[in-house]
């Protein structure tokens, strides 16, 4: 597995694979053509079916119109062999003298592809010696050791410090988000819920309060994402509320300090680099279960490793948090990461609260394992038609108009 750097990306939303990867490879495919006279882009697929309502276009042509003028081509009907996000670069020197071009995929969380192996220009070392979650579940107990001591021993030496980093940027996300009031942007017309949410939850008795903060956290970060806002990939830009919404309530409702939040992350992360190794991450092609489910494992495993959970223990949690999103589609409404992509947050964030519950309250044997569940989100991902995959063509979606 690749390090926990890559599942970890800081920047803006509102998509990790629509509006990040295709900002990144815009950047690298203008550095290698400084001089071109004319770009023309082409979408394929999902990334041309919803691109339009998660800013692909806008993000594309910020980077290149600096050098020259951008056509974009929409090919939504078009799905290229690697991946439902594909893409196309091409660079003129003149009018019609094609300089270069460049096919290259999105591939979700921020990362890109070029769908060549170990050829691809994007193929970073495997730092993980072990790659499924049994593996390492074993030797936790075979070394006396947790989940985030394995993360330790692969990652560098400045990983602490990255991942302290990363944990600032999800407080940040979820404080702005509790402070911005108004509209979010698109046709929808939706109100911004988190402000409201926070405040009424500290109207409740304990009990209740707690789960209206959580819902109100993952709401404040699904919104800023939603908004073009920094949030963290965890692992996905349109799931990037879950797992702060867990850490920000429970570092501040039970006092965990720093150092037990970084194992927290650390643990979370192995989760969903298993799940990234192992399967996909991405919506475009396996559905909401890749984006919303896998938030909701991460957020599992960390907040039972909080309270103590063995390895085990753990990873029932996490089994829990990806089972019970088995099948789950990807149906944005208008393209936009909105409706229904900020409720489910909300709703994964108080699951994985409740999964955690019910690890703890056993004693971590299980028939089905994490393993598992990964192999067989993977083929009902690849099970479930094209159009509730991150299309806007069926499921929720479906009578909405794609943003113009």
């Amino acid at each position: 597995m690749k390090s926990l750097r890559e599942l970890y990306r800081i920047g803006k939303g509102p998509s990790s694979s629509h509006t990040m990867g295709p900002q990144k490879a815009a950047k690298i495919f203008l550095e290698k053509n400084p001089s071109a006279k004319q770009f023309k882009v082409t979408l394929y697929g999902s990334l041309a079916a919803t691109g339009k309502g998660h800013m692909t276009d806008t993000a594309i042509i910020e980077v290149l119109s600096a050098a020259a003028p951008v056509e974009i081509d929409w090919q939504p009907s078009v799905f290229l062999p690697y991946h439902p996000n594909g893409m196309k670069f091409v660079a003129y020197a003149d009018e019609d003298k094609v300089a270069d071009e460049w096919t290259v995929y999105s591939i979700g969380g921020g990362a890109l592809s070029e769908g060549k192996g170990r050829d691809d220009m994007f193929n970073t070392p495997e730092v993980y010696d072990m790659n499924t979650m049994s593996d390492i579940m074993n030797w936790c107990y075979e070394t006396g050791r947790n989940y985030w001591e394995y993360v330790d021993q692969c990652e560098d030496s400045g990983f602490w410090d990255y991942l302290l980093e990363v944990w600032h940027m999800m407080q940040q996300a979820v404080e702005r988000g509790l402070n911005h009031e108004g509209r979010l942007p698109g046709p929808l017309n939706l109100t911004r819920k988190a402000p409201t949410y926070y405040v009424k939850a500290s109207g409740y008795k304990q009990s209740l309060q707690s789960r209206g903060l959580v819902y109100a956290y993952a709401l404040a970060v699904s919104e800023e994402n939603a908004s073009g806002g920094t949030i963290v990939t965890a692992p996905t830009c349109g799931a990037s509320g879950v797992l702060p919404a867990v850490l920000y309530h429970l570092s501040r409702g039970h006092n965990f300090n720093d150092t037990r939040i970084l194992h927290a992350l650390a643990t979370a992360g192995l989760i969903g680099n298993i799940v990234k190794k192992n399967a996909s991450i991405s919506g475009a092609d396996v559905g909401c279960q890749g984006e919303v489910g896998v938030a909701c494992a991460m957020a599992s495993g960390a907040a039972c490793q909080l309270f103590g959970g063995s390895p085990s223990q753990i990873e029932y949690a996490a089994e829990m948090g990806l089972e019970h999103h088995l099948g789950m589609t990807c149906d944005p409404v208008c393209g936009l990461v909105q409706i229904p992509c900020i409720e489910r947050n909300a709703y994964a964030a108080a699951r994985a609260l409740d999964s955690n519950l019910y690890a703890a309250f056993s004693d971590g044997i299980h028939r089905v394992s994490f393993d598992k569940v990964v192999d067989v989100m993977k083929h009902t991902g690849h099970d479930i038609p094209s159009l509730y995959k991150e299309t806007s063509e069926g499921g929720l979606a479906k009578g909405f108009n794609i943003v113009k």
